[in-house]
């Protein structure tokens, strides 16, 4: 059986934390694959600052070029938008039966999770890696199949490097080098 990690976000843009995480989870959790999906619509996010989703993606992918076993994927694209975590889990289960998927999320999602749809029904099917955020609160009391794993704290999130591009900043030391040059493009003209 395959064991196989959705980290899903809007990914606007990834950046090397989001690339440090992934990595930390396979060798910690000892899965297979990590799936970075990425989300066309996230429904508790607004859209206002998202990049179209097909640029997105292509710049994920070249992120991850040459990263073992991280892997980018447009699972949600052909899905009801918005995104509901529970129901791209179904889909995945009903077209990969042999598979078994661990839900990543950050502290900060974990903190509201009780506000996602059907958080009760992944909570009872999933396996859920947490991982921590700053400024997320304690993540000492999990249930059992909730796990906390600690990862490399990167001072950056896509926000911020949207911000960067905004103003002319240099991001080379928050994304892959691969992908500099894609982003301050992408971002730059929106």
């Amino acid at each position: 059986m395959d064991r196989i990690g959705i980290f899903g976000g809007s990914f606007n843009p990834i950046h090397n934390g989001h690339i440090a995480i992934g990595r930390t989870m396979l060798s910690v959790l000892g899965l297979d694959e990590v799936w970075y999906m990425v989300s066309p619509q996230n429904p508790l996010k607004r859209n206002a600052d998202l990049l179209d989703e097909e640029k997105r993606l292509a710049i994920v992918r070249k992120a991850l070029d040459g990263e073992r076993g991280l892997v980018a994927t447009d699972y949600e694209f052909s899905l009801p938008r918005p995104s509901y975590t529970w129901d791209t889990l179904c889909h995945l289960h009903d077209d990969n039966p042999d598979t078994e998927f661990t839900l990543i999320i950050g502290g900060d999602n974990w903190m509201r999770f009780d506000r996602w749809a059907h958080h009760d029904d992944i909570l009872a099917t999933h396996h859920i890696a947490v991982f921590p955020r700053e400024g997320a609160e304690s993540l000492r009391e999990c249930p059992a199949n909730v796990t906390v794993v600690e990862v490399p704290m990167v001072n950056v999130t896509s926000t911020m490097i949207r911000e960067m591009v905004r103003l002319g900043g240099d991001i080379a030391p928050y994304v892959p080098q691969n992908i500099v040059e894609d982003v301050v493009l992408s971002y730059k003209i929106r």
